[in-house]
This record gives C-alpha cells, structure tokens and sequence, in this order.
C-alpha cells in the first residue's frame, strides 16, 4: 500500500504534528508524492492525491486553500522555524474549515525527509503491485493449460482481480461468467445491450457500461470481421498493474476463441458438403452425413433462404449457436433451410446487414428450384425489406419483374422514338393498352374524339416500326410501357 497521512505522522523520527482535528480530511488515503513550494498559487505544478510542502505562510489563507482542495491536494505541511517560528493560525483555520488536513513539520525535519518517506512507500507499492502482477499472469497462464482454457482463463482473471469477469459470445448472449451468481439476470442484460454494438461493428473495439453491480470495460475478442465475443471486466478500481493483467488476458482469451476456429472450419466444410449434396438430389446421404454431427435436418415443408453481405461470416458464426434448421455457406452466400414459418433469416439479414430472398415452401428434393426462387426474390430486396419472398414476388405477377434496372433500360431504348417526337404519346398509348385496346373508352378517358386516337396509334405505329393490331406487339409494348412507370 502507498504511504497514507496516518502512517506519516506516526513515524517518530519526523517528529510530525498534526494541527487540524482528525476529522479533517482522509488522514488514510493514499498519498501519490511529496512536493515542496512556496509559490502564491502552486496548483498548476501540482496533481490530486500529493502532499504540499511550505514554509512561507500566504497572504491570504483562505483562496490558498481552496484553491488546493480544487486541486484535491491530500495534505499540507507546514516547516516552522524556517521564515517565523509556528504555523500561522490564518492558515490552520482555513485548512480546518476547507476539509485540508495541516501537520507541522520541526526545523530538525527536511522535506526531503518526508518526501522520501512518500517516495520509498509508492515505490515499494508499484514494485509490489508489479510482482502481483507477473504471479496473477502466470497463474492464467497456467489456468489456459487446463481442458476447458476459456472457462478457466476467465475464471482465474476474476479470482486474481477479485471482480467479477464475463464473456459475451457471438451470438450477444453472455456466455460465461465468474464468480458463479456474480451477475443478476439485470446486469446481463445490460452487458448483452452494451456489447451488441460492438459486435455488430465487426471491428475490434472497446466500450464501457454501467451495471447493477458497478462499472464494466468491454473489448472484442478476435480478427475484425470475423469477431468472437467481448470480454467483459468490472472495471471500477482496478489500477496499472490490474489492467496489465487484462489485457493479458484478452490476448489469451482470444487464443483460446481462435483454437476452436478448426473445428469451427470442420463443421463448415462438412455442412457445405451435405448442403452440395441435398443440391444433387442425395436427399438420404445427405440426412445420414448430417444427422451426428448437425443433427437432423428440417422436415418439409421447408424454406431456403439465401443471403449476401460482407457480415455472412459473424453471421454464420452467430447460426452455430443459434440455429434452428440448417445452414451452410457456399461460395460468398449463406444458404438457410428452415421450415415454414422460420423467420431467423430476417433476424440474421438484419442484425448482420445482409440481403437476399426466401423461396416458397418446398420439399427437400425441389432445392435447386428454391434457391432460383430465394436468388429472385433476393434481386427484389431493399434496405426495407432486406429479405424478400418469392410468395410477394410471385404474388405480384410477370409484370412485377418488369421493374429492375435492365428491363428498363431495354424499355427506355425501346420508347426512344415516340418521346423524341412527342413525350405524350407513351401516355396515351398506355391509356389506350389500359382499355383493352377499345377506342371509345380511351378517347373517353383522355379526352379525345377516338378518330385523333387512332390518329396517334397510327403514328405509334409508325415511329416503332410495329403493328399493333397483333397482342404480341401490344403485350410487348405494354411491357415497356410498364418498366418505365
């Protein structure tokens, strides 16, 4: 522990008296150093927690001591018999009424004397909070050794820091947590909300929260893009030596999340291979190779959702623990297989900012025709609707699929001459598509005689090179009348 007031006034070589009652101040606090001036205002060249030093009483006692409590100065000394004989009571009433302690240092004692004091107990503090330091890292060290490293770092940071330590997953649930009951169903929450930024940033980063049982800091563990927990420790006090310690720990924590990384990798690849082999129509191979290790796969009806996005990687690292059908990646998309009313594929392209689409309910063995149905609705998916359904796809009708950027630069190409010779004409030709091709009810509708109708259908005719009179033409014409609304 570093020097305290109480531990200075009791060393009988300095012959140190305290002036102001003992009730003044926080005579056990701890003492960051000793510093001598005689400056009017010396608190620029000062820092809270250190002990002042004077001979030469101020001027005016009461601003001086202020200004030193501001400061958070813990203590004033007083050497006598150097400019006058006592210290002066202005002073010791200003002390008494701002909180200061004051103690009087006898000509027979030099600063340097009570500056060392100060100076030999903090170093004998950070030598001692430096071994404590080295032990409790080789204690985690050692605890990473055991079979479950992760649970046993973590376990061991908490008993060495004497905080309570927990490990929000990938998933933003708080996986782990020591000492066992430390954390109430509150403060969980808390730390899953304050990490799930985090998370979601795919960066490495740090944070802070406030909880029930007191402050916590948080940092990702793992590679940026591909992060595998937070890690989060009850920050409030922890000193130098401490936080040396965590981030120890973070490095190892994270060693512990990466060497599980190959099994991870395993059960991706083996998942791309059943997910190949349900393609190819091996529906029974696929069940049986699937079935130990993933367990079994969803029965039909199902839905096959297919999603892109630089996150697939968090994302697919989030399904290992939060599935509930099947899933794989192949290539850059993330294929789901749910059933029917599975709505996982919406929370994932949310949470992880992905987009794609979601075919109709199907069997097992009509895949290849619902991932063309999950790639088409997926080319209809909006920073509104990230994961678009084939069923509103389909709902909307042939026309619906008018409206992608191709089909209206084909369109746009294709109207070129009627609104180069006059931008009305596409709207009285879709009025006139709109009626069936009836004049009466066009004319009627644009308020036209039908003769100067079928005057402007004549000069459709004419400048597309077409003949309407055909449905071909006119369906056609429709069509591109449609992609350009």
């Amino acid at each position: 522990m570093p020097a305290t007031l109480t531990q200075l006034l009791a060393r009988p070589e300095l012959g140190l008296r305290l002036l102001t009652p003992p009730s003044v101040g926080d005579l056990d606090a701890p003492l960051a150093w000793a510093h001598s001036s005689d400056l009017p205002d010396p608190t620029p060249f000062l820092a809270a927690g250190q002990v002042l030093l004077v001979t030469q009483p101020p001027e005016d006692a009461d601003p001086y001591v202020l200004r030193l409590v501001e400061r958070g100065i813990a203590a004033v000394g007083f050497g006598t018999e150097v400019v006058r004989d006592g210290t002066p009571a202005p002073l010791i009433e200003a002390c008494a009424a701002h909180g200061l302690p004051l103690f009087e240092v006898p000509y027979r004692t030099p600063f340097i004397a009570v500056a060392r004091f100060v100076a030999d107990r903090v170093a004998a503090d950070a030598y001692a909070r430096s071994t404590w330091a080295l032990r409790a890292s080789r204690a985690i060290s050692l605890a990473a050794l055991r079979p479950d490293a992760l649970g046993a770092i973590l376990s061991e940071l908490s008993r060495q820091i004497e905080r309570p330590v927990a490990l929000v997953g990938a998933d933003g649930a708080v996986a782990r947590s020591h000492p066992s009951g430390a954390l109430d169903a509150q403060a969980r929450r808390a730390l899953a909300v304050a990490a799930e930024p985090l998370l979601r940033s795919g960066r490495r980063a740090a944070g802070t929260v406030e909880t029930e049982v007191g402050p916590f800091a948080l940092q990702t563990l793992g590679a940026a893009g591909r992060l595998r927990g937070v890690l989060a420790v009850g920050s409030e006090g922890l000193d130098a030596a401490a936080q040396q310690v965590v981030t120890g720990v973070v490095a190892l924590a994270g060693l512990a999340l990466e060497q599980s990384r190959a099994a991870d990798a395993a059960r991706a690849r083996l998942r791309t291979a059943v997910w190949r082999a349900l393609l190819a129509g091996e529906s029974a191979v696929a069940a049986s190779i699937a079935e130990p290790v993933l367990g079994p796969l969803p029965e039909p009806p199902v839905r096959v959702a297919v999603l892109h996005g630089a996150g697939i990687a968090g994302a697919a690292d989030w399904l290992e623990t939060n599935a509930e059908g099947f899933f794989a990646r192949d290539g850059q998309e993330l294929v789901l297989i749910g059933d029917a009313d599975d709505e996982s594929a919406v929370t994932l392209a949310s949470r992880f900012e992905l987009r794609g689409g979601q075919s109709s309910a199907t069997g097992l063995d009509a895949l290849p025709a619902a991932v063309a149905q999950a790639q088409t609705a997926g080319n209809r998916s909006t920073g509104d609707d990230p994961v678009a359904s084939f069923d509103d796809v389909a709902a909307a009708g042939m026309l619906a699929l008018l409206h992608t950027p191709d089909a209206r630069a084909v369109a746009e190409t294709a109207l070129r001459p009627l609104v180069a010779a006059d931008p009305s004409l596409p709207g009285v030709l879709r009025t006139w598509l709109d009626a069936d091709g009836v004049y009466d009810v066009a004319a009627r509708q644009l308020g036209m005689h039908r003769h100067t109708l079928r005057a402007r259908v004549a000069d459709a005719e004419r400048l597309l090179g077409r003949d309407l009179n055909s449905f071909a033409a006119r369906a056609d014409l429709y069509a591109a009348l449609r992609a350009t609304a």
